[in-house]
């Protein structure tokens, strides 16, 4: 089976950031510093500006005061780029073997036992508190944000905001606009701080802002609810007291794969001719965080690599070019050191390596299919 998704958030991990409780994305993310797009700053809008006119007339209903409102939208607007990313969100196909090479990369769990020794304490009372795994707390936290490097810069009152005068998914974001001026009608965060995906998920693990005025907690006890601060505490908090409400079973492991191990339960094999997994209830659970067989998979699989397992034994079966994951690591090593940029070496064939590709071909005067190859590999040689 190919796993195909609609993305719901900005785009991460190469495939997308959204927030918990609700469908989302396979995604997971890429690291280095966070830049608001051009196209994700606010821009002249007579429509948007009437429809924000419109709503704030029929926001006292929902408990939200003129000073919230005022303070909320002091300086926000309608960004073009989030209407753009919102309609073209088109459905991709990616094999497991793929996910997992981005959502399980070295540098992830390189990071991510780096991250788990720094936040040993805090994870240790969050696991004793929730009776929710700690490192599979601390795979969600990589997955979401690269354990907090990616936690989005885009305002969500000018994001939800857009999203609902827009109209695709008009009640969705208008119940999330309204979600996020509660929330900084509560105090928990000031409005030059309530950022996140140009969707609106919020913080180190991306929280929507319905889902955060129902699972959010104050850990650190300072009154707030601070899903984005530089210290992580809450936004962990929040996402272990998530997955305990919807029913994570303390002690029982989410599964693992078949032959290592793994706890008895439902037996899935999401790629044809990969590894086999046993799944737990605990599986589903973290299902209801992201709606994805390979989300849930990236996660479990992630936080037993950061607790010092190994990778999978089981293996993939060549793609639908013949190629190996050996061979096009090794393709995109050539191509890099022929001086055609693939953009790494994991052996996910994504933008990068098709371009190198088609501008190694466009050099040696080849059609430009920008498509790997078992010959265009033999040619590097």
């Amino acid at each position: 089976m190919r796993i195909s998704r609609r993305s719901f958030g900005m785009s991460i991990l190469a495939l997308a950031l959204g927030g918990c409780g609700r469908p989302g994305p396979l995604r997971v993310v890429a690291s280095g510093p966070a830049v608001v797009a051009a196209d994700l700053r606010p821009v002249a809008n007579k429509g948007y500006d009437a429809w924000v006119a419109a709503f704030r007339t029929r926001a006292g209903r929902h408990g939200l005061s003129e000073a919230t409102l005022m303070t909320g939208f002091r300086g926000a607007g309608y960004l073009p780029g989030a209407v753009t990313r919102d309609r073209n969100q088109t459905e991709f196909s990616r094999s497991l073997e793929d996910y997992l090479s981005i959502a399980a990369s070295d540098e992830r769990i390189r990071k991510g036992r780096a991250a788990f020794a720094r936040n040993r304490g805090t994870f240790a009372a969050l696991e004793a508190r929730y009776g929710v795994d700690a490192e599979i707390i601390a795979a969600i936290w990589g997955l979401e944000s690269f354990y907090g490097e990616r936690r989005g810069d885009v305002p969500v009152i000018s994001a939800t905001s857009t999203l609902a005068y827009d109209g695709r998914r008009r009640a969705f974001f208008e119940r999330q606009l309204i979600a996020a001026l509660s929330i900084l009608q509560d105090g928990d965060v000031t409005a030059n701080h309530l950022t996140g995906s140009w969707a609106g998920a919020m913080g180190h693990t991306q929280f929507i802002p319905t889902s955060y005025q129902a699972y959010a907690v104050d850990f650190t006890g300072d009154g707030r609810r601070d899903i984005w601060s530089d210290d992580p505490s809450d936004a962990l908090a929040s996402t272990a007291a998530y997955l305990a409400r919807n029913g994570w079973v303390r002690g029982l492991h989410w599964g693992g794969e078949l032959g290592a191990g793994a706890a008895a339960g439902d037996i899935l094999q999401p790629q044809p001719g990969g590894p086999r997994f046993a799944v737990t209830n605990n599986f589903a659970v973290i299902k209801r965080y992201n709606h994805s067989d390979a989300y849930a998979i990236g996660v479990g699989h992630l936080a037993d690599r950061i607790a010092g397992a190994g990778p999978l034994r089981g293996g993939f079966p060549p793609d639908a070019n013949g190629m190996t994951k050996k061979d096009r690591i090794s393709l995109q090593r050539r191509l890099t050191a022929a001086g055609f940029d693939a953009g790494g070496s994991d052996g996910v064939i994504g933008p990068d390596t098709r371009r190198a590709i088609s501008a190694y071909q466009a050099s040696r005067g080849l059609p430009v299919t920008g498509e790997p190859s078992l010959t265009l590999l033999r040619n590097l040689g």
